[in-house]
């Protein structure tokens, strides 16, 4: 595929990924009050999750729009006085909010279970602090445009485990219950890993598989969808908790 094609692939695909997943965002708060009183706390924590990964995808996919509108992903650009490029500031951007997205999938996952965080989510909230620990140290170099391997490997390991380990708690908890929402709800978030995995292994060998981003992607999106017809449309649905 031509450097060019691709180019605008991911310009177009970004572009109307924004627009859905903010779309979704305001939909959900304008609609927040037709929710039942018993599902209000978990469907205000997953309000919070997708505007938090609007936000952060905002500033990792629209990022690579704006660089490629400067001309091209190498474009440097000066913040606070240091070089850096879109695409670092972008990928700073999502790898903060992703991990706190999975942190308050967390919480919805205990607000609509009636869980507590036990051993297990006790874990997967270190997952979370290990991952923005291992984001502090220069080996990072948010400024490149290409992850330095092999640390962009270790950085993305905790968050593996915390989103992984997010969607076993939920398809644990759906399961016994036959929510077939959250079924799907962990069902997506597995295949967005799935999708994930192998960008970060590979990506640096084989550059056209980082087109794995796109059902990732769309991964998301169907979570926010699937959650907004289990919260945000009227209906007769059970509570699970």
């Amino acid at each position: 595929m031509a450097d060019s094609t691709r180019m605008w692939i991911e310009v177009i695909f970004n572009v109307l990924y924004l627009i859905a997943v903010w779309t979704l965002v305001v939909m959900m708060w304008r609609r927040r009050t037709l929710v039942p009183p018993a599902q209000r706390r978990a469907a205000r924590w997953f309000i919070g999750a997708f505007a938090l990964l609007a936000l952060g995808d905002t500033g990792h996919v629209g990022f690579r729009v704006l660089a490629y509108a400067s001309g091209g992903l190498e474009t440097p650009v000066r913040v606070f006085g240091v070089e850096q490029t879109f695409v670092g500031l972008g990928t700073l951007a999502t790898s903060i909010t992703v991990t706190l997205f999975y942190v308050l999938m967390l919480e919805v996952w205990r607000a609509s279970f009636g869980r507590s965080y036990g051993v297990a989510g006790i874990c997967l909230l270190l997952s979370a602090v290990a991952r923005f620990a291992m984001m502090i140290p220069a080996a990072n170099e948010w400024q490149r445009v290409d992850p330095p391997l092999p640390y962009s490997i270790y950085r993305n390991v905790p968050l593996i485990v915390l989103g992984v380990g997010v969607a076993v708690l939920i398809l644990r908890d759906a399961w016994q219950v036959r929510d077939r929402a959250f079924l799907w709800i962990a069902g997506m978030i597995l295949v967005s890993y799935a999708c994930y995995v192998p960008v970060i292994l590979l990506v640096a060998q084989y550059p056209l598989i980082g087109m794995l981003m796109i059902p990732k992607t769309l991964a998301y999106l169907a979570v926010a969808v699937i959650g907004y017809g289990a919260w945000f449309v009227p209906q007769a649905r059970q509570v699970t908790a």
